[in-house]
């Protein structure tokens, strides 16, 4: 009766998690780069690596707030469940009226 497939998610591969992270990287690497041979005034280099610094740490702000969000709705669902299979293994038809 039970059917998992609905609430739970496949496992991130280690091929997807290193892409993830070497991507990252990259990107990174070329924004510091881009910013560091930039041909204007040290604070402007400045006020553009406190701006990434601060897009960096929002998008990893949100992308926590994402995975709690999904996260708390997982184990709410799986109450959920885990209340309807006790309430349908419970039930008999048959039993007479009380």
């Amino acid at each position: 009766m039970s059917n998992n497939s609905s609430t739970t998610t496949p496992a991130t591969t280690a091929a997807f998690h290193m892409q993830a992270v070497l991507s990252f990287g990259v990107s990174l690497a070329a924004v510091v780069i881009g910013t560091v041979y930039l041909p204007v005034d040290g604070w402007v280099k400045a006020f553009l690596a406190i701006a990434v610094l601060y897009a960096i740490t929002s998008a990893f702000t949100l992308a926590k707030c994402v995975r709690d969000k999904q996260e708390s709705l997982t184990v709410v669902n799986r109450v959920d469940q885990a209340r309807m299979e006790k309430l349908l293994a419970e039930h008999d038809p048959f039993r007479a009226a009380a």
